[in-house]
């Protein structure tokens, strides 16, 4: 059991790094912006570029842990993620900037899945639940600390807030190589490069087409050669991707595995809670439409949705083990339902608005903490857990992408401002009302633990 903690302790640092990392770039831009003379589309290039090369590095790092071990494939992740940092805090002009990011991000994309197959390994079934809710917080936790580290580290230079991840890199690859058992696949098969080379490309052209999308005028940017051509070659590449699968010794994701109704519901609550996610970020503009407070002051309206999430991951990763993963998240997507239509209806007064703010928080935290990957932890087979980790962060990364021109789009297209972002969240509690439904389809406990002790059993 000491040992079990020490090593989940492990993960949550190794965890908590990459998302610091993702909460304390922000208040970094403006000097960044500054030293090397960016306008606000090369700055956005920071977040595109990390986001685009996360979704790449996540099946490939994923599948070569299942492979490869477990254990040497996080110390590799960390070790990406401290040499991005490093070109980062380093370089010399913009393009070196990039570079790091992309490192950085790419190094990132692996340490999250790696992390919960790992809880799959060393936990049974009946106290995953607990462990996954701590990692899950992780995120809520950075987005609340992590502001204030980048305060203090700005009045040194921005470049520390790059830095400061080297010794921390450093404790965890040497941590790792202590505590971590490298699992891994005992009858090694060769390697399907040529599903990972089709899965990437496949991310690539879908990142690179939503990411250009006009969300203020949508029709015309589908017609767009920067837009078209990319979303035209994703759906070529998709049949090829599958019969590339069907094919391979050992496929990067088993078809099969999607095939179940448990993990295609799983799919489109990660690709809801990705929408959610966007959502939420169109935020700030909202409250600054609607109460008329700064840039700065409606950032820090967001604490209670940050607190909140932080709360919700780890209390569903506890009722999990009591409950089970139908009951946990039909609350959750209930509590998002409600708390984004309140907030679509009545979040123009304060009062109301961060008591939706308050129930969209925690049931984001039941959402995209630990219940997803708690089931597909239980749908996997020990030798494909981190790939199908892989798989729940890929569906979350597209919903992401999409959530971020839908909203834009509907808001736009309603006229902008606070009335139109208020239509747009009309349309994400219309969507969170149909992942509430979608939940009624999922496994009862009873027939969760007996699945889950088959997969033990059998691996």
């Amino acid at each position: 059991m000491k040992q079990r903690n020490k090593l989940l302790l492990l993960l949550f640092v190794g965890v908590l790094m990459g998302a610091l990392d993702i909460a304390i770039v922000g208040p970094a831009l403006p000097a960044i912006q500054h030293q090397f003379g960016l306008d606000e589309r090369s700055v956005a290039w920071m977040f595109s570029v990390y986001v685009l090369f996360n979704l790449a590095g996540t099946p490939l790092m994923a599948k070569l842990a299942d492979s490869y071990g477990r254990r040497t494939i996080y110390i590799l992740d960390i070790a990406l993620f401290a040499v991005g940092s490093l070109v980062v805090a380093l370089a010399p002009s913009f393009i070196w900037l990039i570079i790091g990011r992309a490192i950085q991000g790419f190094g990132a994309g692996g340490i999250f899945p790696v992390a919960s197959a790992v809880i799959g390994d060393i936990f049974p079934p009946e106290k995953r639940g607990r462990a996954l809710g701590l990692i899950g917080a992780v995120f809520g936790i950075a987005f609340i600390i992590g502001p204030m580290l980048a305060g203090v580290l700005l009045l040194i230079s921005w470049h520390w807030l790059f830095l400061i991840n080297i010794p921390i890199a450093l404790i965890v690859i040497w941590m790792s190589v202590v505590l971590m058992p490298n699992t891994r696949n005992t009858e090694p098969k060769p390697f399907d490069w040529a599903g990972i080379i089709l899965l990437i490309m496949i991310i690539t052209t879908l990142s690179f087409g939503f990411n250009q999308i006009n969300s203020s005028d949508i029709i015309r940017s589908l017609l767009s050669p920067m837009v078209w051509p990319f979303l035209l070659a994703t759906l070529i590449l998709l049949p090829l991707y599958r019969l590339s699968e069907r094919r391979a010794q050992d496929p990067i994701l088993r078809i099969q595995l999607l095939g179940s109704r448990q993990v295609m519901i799983v799919c489109l609550l990660a690709l809801g809670a990705g929408i959610t996610e966007s959502a939420v970020v169109f935020v700030p503009p909202y409250l600054v439409a609607s109460f008329g407070v700064s840039n700065s002051q409606a950032s820090f309206m967001l604490v209670p949705v940050v607190l909140s999430m932080a709360i919700g991951a780890p209390l569903a990763g506890r009722s999990l083990d009591r409950f089970g993963s139908r009951t946990v998240l039909m609350t959750g997507t209930t509590l998002l339902t409600l708390g984004m239509l309140y907030l679509a209806f009545k979040g123009n007064v304060l009062f109301h608005f961060y008591f939706s703010a308050s129930m969209v928080g925690i049931g984001m935290g039941f959402l995209v903490g630990a219940p997803l990957r708690y089931i597909m932890l239980n749908e996997s087979q020990a030798n494909e857990r981190a790939s199908a980790q892989g798989a729940l962060r890929l569906f979350t990364g597209i919903g992401q992408l999409l959530g971020a021109v839908l909203v834009g789009a509907v808001a736009s297209s309603h006229g902008g401002g606070a009335a139109g972002l208020r239509i747009a969240y009309m349309m994400t509690g219309a969507m969170s009302l149909l992942l509430l439904l979608s939940t009624f389809g999922l496994k009862s406990r009873h027939i969760e633990l007996a699945t889950s002790a088959d997969k033990v059993s059998a691996a």
